[in-house]
């Protein structure tokens, strides 16, 4: 049975992994006719529709009061801050700097959930996010230097790094709220309080969509019901199983995955030094997550 519940959440995180991966190329897309806080407030109210209907039909109702610090943290931080200031740093950089600014975001989850949550910080996944982080910094190097017109301003870099730690907060707040609701319900309503929280955006939302292509607004709505509602979820569902820091490490899996979907839906051929930095992304992730062997002489695991 725990083998079974370790594989479903394995299976999650790589639902997770491969939509927030699509977001980037959909960002990109609905961001040239919606501003940061309307794409991130059209996002989230696609999402928390999806969401409140899926839990109306499950008859799930309100977390547990237990839940509701951790949910509203989480969804202030992850939900809002996050998705805004991100939207807003990825029209002042390029995307390969962007990437590479965030990815310090599971740096910053491992050592908030040793800190905050008592986690361990076990040799393999310090070796792991060593290995990836430097993946992501080639990606990022690598698409930054083919990217045409392409600039890293000051500006642009502090809005990275702020919704890098806008997520790694989000992350560690979401983790106890999980012990006491379900992860649907821990996701519903986080996104919900996002939604609250973006409201003063509303405004630019209903004229920018009245101006935007159907191509933009399809591409927020996607990031509202697949990155967003079916992501969150899985992350959630995934979260409840291991630890805030090895979930954390799994998103570096996403720089290698965003080259391959740009590769295969905008025809943007990656260079051997993007593919070098996504292989050592993933062989991280793989290192991260892999337990240790065994000792043949005792028949138990190493000490980690």
């Amino acid at each position: 049975m725990q083998k079974q519940s370790s594989r479903l959440a394995i299976g999650a995180a790589g639902v997770t992994v491969v939509l927030w991966a699509s977001a980037f190329v959909s960002i990109r897309s609905a961001g040239e006719a919606y501003s940061p806080g309307a794409l991130a407030l059209g996002r989230l109210l696609a999402g928390a529709l999806v969401l409140g209907a899926v839990l109306l039909v499950r008859r799930e109702g309100l977390p547990p009061r237990a839940a509701w610090p951790g949910i509203v943290v989480s969804g202030l931080l992850w939900f809002g801050v996050y998705m805004v200031v991100l939207n807003w740093g990825e029209q002042e950089v390029d995307a390969g700097t962007a990437a590479m600014v965030v990815n310090i975001g599971p740096i910053l989850i491992a050592l908030l959930g040793a800190r905050f949550l008592g986690e361990s910080l076990p040799p393999r996944l310090i070796a792991g996010m060593a290995v990836s982080f430097a993946g992501a910094v080639t990606v990022g190097l690598s698409m930054s230097r083919t990217s045409s017109g392409a600039h890293a301003s000051v500006l642009g870099v502090l809005l990275c790094v702020l919704a890098a730690i806008a997520y790694a907060g989000g992350v560690v707040a979401q983790k106890p709220a999980l012990a006491h609701g379900s992860a649907l319900q821990v996701t519903g309503f986080g996104c919900l309080v996002g939604a609250v929280a973006c409201l003063p955006f509303a405004g630019q939302l209903i004229d920018e969509a009245g101006r935007a292509p159907l191509s933009a607004t399809l591409n927020m709505v996607y990031l509202g019901v697949f990155p967003t509602a079916l992501a969150f979820t899985t992350w959630a569902y995934a979260l409840a199983r291991t630890t805030a820091g090895r979930m954390g490490a799994t998103t570096y899996a996403v720089p290698a995955l965003v080259v391959l979907l740009a590769w295969l839906f905008l025809g943007e051929l990656p260079g051997l030094l993007t593919l070098g930095g996504g292989a050592l992304c993933l062989a991280g992730v793989a290192v991260s997550r892999s337990r240790p062997q065994p000792s043949p002489a005792t028949g138990t695991a190493e000490s980690t």
